[in-house]
């Protein structure tokens, strides 16, 4: 495998799931009170503790985007 293609798939895997991420961020902004009280429901808690659950989510997965796609990429490139 050529660094060419490994640097194409890292940035297509970045480009998905940055685009997942802000599918993620736009559920939780625009429909809140429809999704809290579909999971508040189910977990019995309150918006407050819904909220911060989920910031710390996001915040996470776009960590782990930027560790695990990005910095690669961004070696990968200034190495070819």
């Amino acid at each position: 495998m050529s660094i060419e293609i490994v640097r194409g798939v890292l940035l297509r895997c970045t480009l998905i799931n940055y685009g997942i991420l802000l599918l993620w961020s736009l559920v939780m902004v625009a429909p809140h009170g429809w999704v809290h009280r579909l999971y508040g429901r189910w977990y019995r808690i309150s918006a407050e503790q819904f909220d911060a659950i989920q910031l710390s989510g996001i915040l996470l997965y776009k960590i782990l985007i930027i560790v695990f796609n990005l910095v690669p990429y961004i070696a990968l490139l200034m190495a070819g």
